[in-house]
């Protein structure tokens, strides 16, 4: 049975001292559940947070990784840097990666490629942009996204990737996905990846749903049969919000 997963992505938020504190608060209030929860803070604390959830059942997520085992790639992070302070799983394609830092679907692919070697888990990042979602070619965007990532992958690889549906033109556009809209689309992953591989891969891969998740709508957006939880951007900045979010799967 495949798992339940709540994943906080902090982006470029909270100093040392506010790492610390939401850390406290969410220990403090995690709430017993079946569902996996990580947090995935900035790079800079990421070493003190893997310390200070090392005895918690909060697991800890790197938000981006290289693909180079090391060399000239200044302000770059490799996958030995992360696993030599306990962090094994990595954000590889966040929107924001592709968006504002240019990277390609082959460049994703390299990055995927480095992590499972490395024995990593990857929780890979696709969907679609507003214009792409209204001009009707949403399903080919993210069928191309996944191809082009992760299809070139052996069949045992899939054990260690996380899916996460981001449907970019639900975040911070005005514009708000439906429930059925995120069912429709996890379905049609599960289809395209059993027609490239197999169902029972595809039965077995976490998709996580991306798209704004917040305390008001986690419950209905998580009751759906192929959502798996949830990629959580602002609301994982709030102990409380987050919390509630852990609850509602």
């Amino acid at each position: 049975m495949r798992s339940k997963i709540v994943a906080g992505n902090w982006k470029m938020n909270k100093n040392l001292n506010e790492t610390k504190a939401l850390l406290e608060e969410l220990s403090g209030k995690l709430p017993k559940t079946d569902a996996e929860v990580i947090v995935a803070p900035t790079f800079v604390n990421l070493a003190e947070t893997a310390s200070i959830l090392k005895s918690s059942d909060i697991k800890v997520a790197a938000q981006n990784m290289h693909f180079a085992k090391s060399g000239a790639y200044t302000g770059e992070i490799s996958a030995d840097m992360l696993l030599n302070i306990n962090v094994d799983t990595v954000i590889i394609g966040h929107s924001e990666r592709r968006a504002y830092f240019g990277e390609t679907d082959e460049l994703l692919a390299k990055k995927v490629k480095a992590a499972l070697e490395n024995k990593m888990r990857v929780i890979f990042c696709f969907g679609e942009e507003l214009e792409e979602r209204k001009a009707g070619n949403h399903f080919k965007v993210v069928e191309s996204q996944l191809k082009n990532g992760l299809f070139d992958l052996p069949a045992d690889a899939w054990k260690d990737i996380v899916l996460a549906y981001e449907p970019v033109w639900a975040i911070g556009t005005g514009e708000t996905a439906s429930p059925e809209q995120a069912q429709e689309m996890h379905a049609f992953i599960r289809k395209t990846i059993t027609e490239a591989y197999d169902a029972a891969i595809a039965n077995e891969v976490s998709i996580l749903y991306g798209g704004s998740v917040k305390p008001s709508n986690a419950k209905e957006i998580f009751s759906k049969p192929d959502v798996d939880g949830g990629l959580i951007g602002g609301a994982a900045l709030v102990a409380d919000d987050f919390i509630a979010i852990i609850e509602a799967i």
